[in-house]
């Protein structure tokens, strides 16, 4: 009897033990959130000052963020199942369109191109035609920095090319690439996003001429995309997700620049609160934060334009493919 109690304990122990070790691998905490963001720029200031601020623990949420060098390698993070939340360029939702758990846009972020076009010389009053005979860095091929810059360049009326009066475009430089390029190569322009842009002309080493985004007008550019299994399985936990993101929106968009800058800081530190005043102000007066975390059809339809005329290739996306609404719609 003895014996048949003590096989008995060490059975209950076994799957109590087994339980567990189940529960620790398993059983995440569905309130937990990993992000995993495109690039680190001060263009995404709402996610910041939503993390800096306290808005994700009002929500009951505990979110960690990792950056990486460009959509693509955000974008495969994501499918590897290594986050639960993606901030990338809605393209590379396009262009992963038929994964079998396929990522969708759940919301909006930015609302325009937040780079900015540096020049190795100081100019006033900028205009397209000065790219004319020139080089300008723009990023990686099928990117959209790349594309979206394109795309003003010859809706501006100007070709693309090495000859005369043609804009020498560079689509071969990696996103994280792009500032040592510049500093690098007698390349005449480059397109940079912030802190970068500021950092690079406070050193001397290039000026800040104009921004991408005066010519793009409105354009679905950063996006928070999560998996089609995880929004189904956690529609609570990504509104309290967007929610926290608004939070930090209309706390930018109504205090002065310099709260702004004082609630980025911890995502800076690099930074001094006057750089940061000077980022927060640019991108405020640009409008570049999407006010509604709602994706439009008709800003998507823009997004496929530009990739359709960029990047070589012609895609079709079913919008309702692409972007589930059905979370921003309760914000």
């Amino acid at each position: 009897m003895r014996y048949l109690k003590s096989i008995s304990l060490f059975c209950l122990c076994f799957l109590i033990g087994l339980a567990s070790c189940l529960f620790v691998a398993c059983g995440k905490d569905e309130n937990e959130i990993k992000i995993n963001e495109v690039t680190h720029s001060i263009f995404y200031a709402p996610l910041y000052a939503a993390i800096n601020l306290g808005y994700f623990e009002e929500e009951g949420l505990k979110v960690t963020l990792e950056s990486n060098d460009g959509s693509h390698t955000s974008m495969s993070v994501l499918l590897s199942g290594n986050c639960e939340v993606a901030l990338v360029g809605p393209e590379t939702v396009v262009y992963a369109n038929e994964t079998k758990d396929k990522p969708l846009v759940f919301g909006q972020l930015t609302q325009k191109d937040g780079s900015y076009i540096v020049s190795k010389t100081p100019i006033d009053n900028f205009t397209l035609d000065m790219l004319k005979n020139k080089t300008i860095i723009g990023g990686r091929d099928g990117g959209l920095p790349a594309m979206t810059l394109q795309y003003v360049i010859e809706n501006a009326g100007l070709k693309i090319g090495t000859g005369e009066d043609e804009v020498n475009l560079r689509k071969d430089v990696q996103f994280a690439n792009i500032a040592t390029e510049f500093r690098t190569t007698d390349n005449e322009f480059c397109t940079l996003f912030e802190p970068t842009a500021t950092t690079l002309q406070n050193q001397g080493a290039g000026y800040i001429v104009s921004s991408v985004g005066e010519f793009s007008g409105l354009v679905p550019y950063t996006c928070f995309v999560a998996k089609e299994s995880y929004l189904k399985s956690h529609p609570v936990q990504a509104e309290k997700f967007l929610r926290a993101v608004m939070k930090g929106y209309t706390y930018l968009t109504t205090k002065d620049a310099s709260f702004g800058a004082a609630a980025l800081k911890n995502s800076f530190p690099a930074m001094s609160q006057g750089e940061l005043e000077i980022a927060v102000s640019q991108y405020s007066d640009l409008k570049a934060w999407s006010p509604t975390p709602k994706m439009e059809k008709s800003s998507f339809d823009t997004l496929v334009k530009i990739i359709n005329q960029c990047s070589g290739k012609t895609y079709n996306p079913v919008f309702e493919n692409c972007v589930d609404n059905s979370v921003a719609e309760k914000i």
